[in-house]
């Protein structure tokens, strides 16, 4: 989409455009970049391996990969740091910029998780595709991009914009900067109301300023959008708790647990409620899922060990909770003041 058809398709949606951030714009310096990269006579397919090679290439941009940095094209080519998402607006803009009709694409089989404080991060993947079906070629950050066709999928320009302002809502919140995080959070649904993830982060942020009733319809229309997602159902259900509602919460939990997720903070969750409610055997199931998918957090240990402590077997608490120091020292108590805080799970693109 050319920038007047983005102008032209928000403003029938309503959505004020003055607030909107265009990430893969480019500079007068950036354009000249490119196009000295990329130069003319070469075919497509050639234009964009020199312009990615130059990107990444120590002696010419020296782009860094910084995890949680989402910037702007222009911000990133001054900066030289960029998370895959940044990179994919850098590479965008100018792969446009010498004529090489290029678009976005989600990945969906590569998702990272990260603990901050009492929020959980979800990101998921995005990369650069040229052509279509069996003839696409990716371009991504990391050089290997992913190569199976079931999935990876093409997104729109008007989604991967709100991409963009829904990971600077992220940024906010997980700085506890509220009400900046509603401003770019209400926006990204603006842009795309079908972004399910989007709608879990503006949740986030409503239920934090104390909008409960927003956060609980927030949740909602992400479920509506995607039905899979874990990180609605794990947000509705904590709110319905907190709100009271354990009978709702309890049906959510439930299709929470049947969700496809990879996500171990998501089984440590269902564990924490289960040991909560009498349940030590679904607790250690769903402990136990949380160590098969990574074994290298502290955290899913000190939970055995407090599983163990519930259930009286101080020999095995003593096994884990050495285990879980040997990583991280205090990891035992930041996982017993965690259990008597709301967590929120986000989902950032990257």
């Amino acid at each position: 989409m050319t920038p007047t058809e983005i102008v032209n398709t928000l403003e029938a949606r309503g959505v004020d455009t003055e607030d909107v951030v265009l990430p893969y714009g480019l500079s007068p310096e950036m354009r000249d970049w490119a196009r000295t990269s990329a130069p003319r006579g070469v075919k497509d397919i050639e234009k964009l391996a020199r312009l990615r090679d130059q990107l990444l290439d120590k002696d010419q941009m020296s782009l860094e990969y910084s995890w949680g940095y989402t910037g702007t094209a222009v911000e990133v080519f001054r900066e030289r740091k960029a998370n895959c998402l940044a990179f994919t607006y850098l590479f965008v803009g100018m792969a446009r910029e010498v004529g090489v009709s290029v678009h976005f694409l989600a990945v969906d089989n590569v998702e990272s998780f990260r603990r901050q404080g009492n929020l959980v991060v979800v990101s998921d993947h995005v990369a650069v595709g040229f052509g279509d079906g069996g003839q696409r070629k990716i371009f991504d950050f990391s050089q290997e991009p992913e190569d199976d066709p079931r999935f990876v999928r093409k997104i729109s320009d008007l989604t991967a914009i709100a991409m963009f302002h829904s990971n600077k809502g992220a940024e906010a919140l997980q700085v506890g900067k509220q009400d900046e995080a509603v401003r770019w959070l209400r926006t990204a649904v603006g842009i795309d109301p079908g972004l399910a993830s989007a709608w879990v982060n503006f949740g986030v942020a409503l239920r934090r300023g104390g909008q409960v009733e927003d956060a609980e319809m927030a949740y909602k229309r992400a479920l509506e959008r995607d039905p899979s997602l874990d990180s609605a159902y794990q947000n509705l259900a904590s709110l319905l708790r907190n709100e009271g509602r354990i009978v709702e919460a309890i049906a959510y939990e439930q299709a929470l647990a049947k969700t496809p997720t990879r996500n171990p903070y998501t089984f440590l969750s269902l564990g924490d409620i289960s040991l909560a409610n009498g349940r030590p055997a679904d607790a250690e199931r769903f402990y136990r899922r949380a160590v098969q998918l990574n074994d290298n957090d502290p955290e899913v240990f000190a939970a055995l060990g407090q599983l163990a402590m519930a259930n009286g077997d101080d020999r095995l608490a003593r096994r884990m909770l050495k285990r879980a120091r040997k990583s991280v020292p205090d990891a035992w108590d930041q996982r017993s003041g965690r259990l008597e805080r709301l967590e929120s799970a986000l989902r950032i693109d990257s």
